[in-house]
């Protein structure tokens, strides 16, 4: 990590003092579940035009929802990377394959679940697209 400059040692001071006891239990399961080096990393990188957005993913995200009792971890994971894979958003995919592991999962199971996204995240799009090109042929052979 690059050394603080006096900007950055302001804005985390800033930061620091900007929190509620949410953002206080969010933070503790989510250096938990994705590690102390991936927080850091985004927490550090937060700009003032940013901490908001990092804020409202540590309440929200990872206190109001990830400590809600209905799921353990390990099915939070299990829902994320399938919902991350579908989205295609790969930046954060890593972070929860890492997290994942993290909360219990194995590499086979991990394979097993990215594999089912691949099913039911690509096959039911197409379908979905036979149908409606075939309500258009229907509509023009009318």
């Amino acid at each position: 990590m690059k050394p603080e400059t006096k900007e950055s040692e302001k804005r985390r001071a800033f930061h620091e003092a900007d929190t509620s006891e949410s953002f206080q239990r969010g933070l503790k399961t989510r250096r938990e579940v994705l590690g102390d080096a991936s927080v850091d990393a985004s927490l550090n990188n937060a700009t003032d035009f940013s901490w908001p957005m990092q804020k409202l993913v540590t309440e929200y995200c990872w206190d109001a929802v990830w400590n809600r009792p209905g799921l353990s971890r390990r099915d939070r994971s299990i829902l994320n990377l399938g919902m991350i894979s579908i989205l295609n958003r790969q930046h954060e995919l890593r972070a929860h394959v890492r997290g994942a592991l993290n909360n219990g999962l194995k590499k086979e199971e991990i394979a097993e679940i990215l594999l089912q996204v691949a099913i039911y995240g690509g096959v039911p799009g197409a379908l979905e697209s036979f149908r409606t090109a075939q309500a258009v042929f229907d509509e023009m052979s009318e």
